[in-house]
């Protein structure tokens, strides 16, 4: 394989039905410009911008895939292993990395049909996966749930496959906290209200920071049937004689009303980001249940948890929206083992930054996937005659997140 004849016009060698995924990211970047977020960190740039764009795009490609710098340089006679890593260190950080994310997100959205895609939603999804890593770091912790040694990714998913945020998270890290923290942070033209989460990214806490922030929380919860509905006042036990036997206390609302304005400092504090996410939930924590904010965000928690419950058991079409968007996420998370396939699907470094560049990339390359694929698709459905077709069944399950035409191993060109 030559990766330098992969940025040349197709002369019907390179026909073929799979389509390469390098190709996919040059597409996007074609289209959307996203290497002009990546700038040199000195203070002059020799290169030529066009040389500057390929070698990106290939060392994006590399780090994306897990298959290293060394080689993706392999396959090209004209761009060494220096090259590459010159790229890596003098152009490729964490920051610029979120700007290109979010500038192929936010041409997704605007790219996007209604009448295939419906109108713009204001949901998304959260869930982590794990990934294997190297042990001699600060990050690699042993996963309790799903064994084995390696490194959290936390994502945020919209309900039509664009993934807005991701995280590197400690295996022991809170969900809950990750969850606030992409809804915050995500950098998008995307305006969130409601996220979806399962059993493990939700709390009372989380119901409580949720409502403070002006996010509408919607867990799929696991042990539903032993959830337990507080009563609005005291007095009147007899009350709904049919739920007795899932009704408990009464809510403190005098505790929630003397600690409100320090529940907002908090909440505030989060919106700000004047302090880290997980260092302000870690003060409320089953170890510092007498803290008085504590005990008033778990009675607000409390009240929000009730609505929800009575809402996702009266309403069948709220159970199937979290069940439909958690189905999302799940579908993203297959995805990256088909795209990070190198070294075994494991974040082969112990540097910290490597690390989070590793896991960038990986989301980058995954949603330029998502791009081409929805504007294939819309050139499918311009045709009248396929739209024609389409039943209200199979505008449900239509997605951008499909990979069955595409090979992320490169191209073979016969010499």
């Amino acid at each position: 394989m030559r990766a330098a004849e992969l940025f040349e016009p197709d002369d019907g060698r390179l026909s073929a039905v799979l389509t390469s995924l390098l190709d996919v990211l040059k597409e996007t970047d074609l289209r959307v410009g996203f290497t002009e977020e990546f700038h040199n960190i000195a203070s002059r740039e020799v290169l030529d911008r066009d040389e500057v764009q390929k070698r990106l795009l290939l060392s994006l490609y590399g780090l994306g895939t897990n298959t290293g710098l060394k080689r993706v340089s392999a396959g090209d006679r004209d761009i060494t292993y220096d090259d590459l890593l010159y790229m890596r260190r003098r152009y490729i950080d964490k920051d610029s990395l979120r700007r290109a994310i979010a500038a192929v997100a936010n041409a997704i959205f605007r790219v996007r049909v209604p009448e295939i895609w419906g109108e713009g939603t204001t949901a998304c999804a959260s869930d982590s996966k794990k990934f294997g890593a190297w042990d001699q770091n600060l990050m690699t912790e042993w996963h309790i749930r799903y064994g084995g040694r390696g490194v959290m990714i936390y994502w945020h998913v919209e309900k039509k496959s664009v993934c807005i945020y991701s995280q590197l998270k400690r295996c022991s890290s809170s969900e809950v906290a990750a969850m606030i923290e992409g809804l915050l942070r995500h950098c998008t033209e995307m305006s969130v209200e409601k996220n979806y989460v399962d059993s493990h990214g939700q709390s009372d806490v989380a119901f409580a920071f949720c409502h403070l922030l002006g996010f509408d929380l919607l867990p799929r919860l696991k042990g539903i049937a032993k959830k337990k509905l507080y009563r609005v006042e005291a007095g009147s036990p007899g009350d709904y004689p049919n739920l007795q036997s899932i009704l408990t206390r009464p809510i403190n609302w005098d505790l929630i009303v003397r600690q409100y304005d320090e529940m907002v400092k908090y909440a505030t504090a989060l919106q700000l980001g004047t302090a880290e996410t997980e260092s302000i939930l870690r003060r409320f924590t089953r170890d510092n249940l007498k803290h008085p904010t504590h005990q008033a965000l778990l009675e607000l928690g409390k009240v929000k948890r009730t609505i929800f419950l009575c809402r996702y058991l009266e309403s069948e079409a709220l159970r199937r929206e979290v069940q439909e968007a958690l189905n999302v996420i799940e579908r993203w998370n297959g995805t990256n083992g088909f795209i990070f396939f190198g070294k075994g699907g494991e974040v082969a470094t112990n540097r910290l930054d490597d690390q989070e560049v590793s896991v960038l990339c990986l989301h980058l390359l995954q949603i330029t996937l998502v791009y081409v694929n929805t504007l294939m698709i819309q050139n499918v459905f311009a045709d009248e005659a396929w739209m024609d077709r389409m039943a209200e069944e199979d505008r449900r399950a239509l997605t951008p997140l499909i990979h069955a035409h595409v090979t992320p191993y490169g191209s073979c060109v016969q010499q």
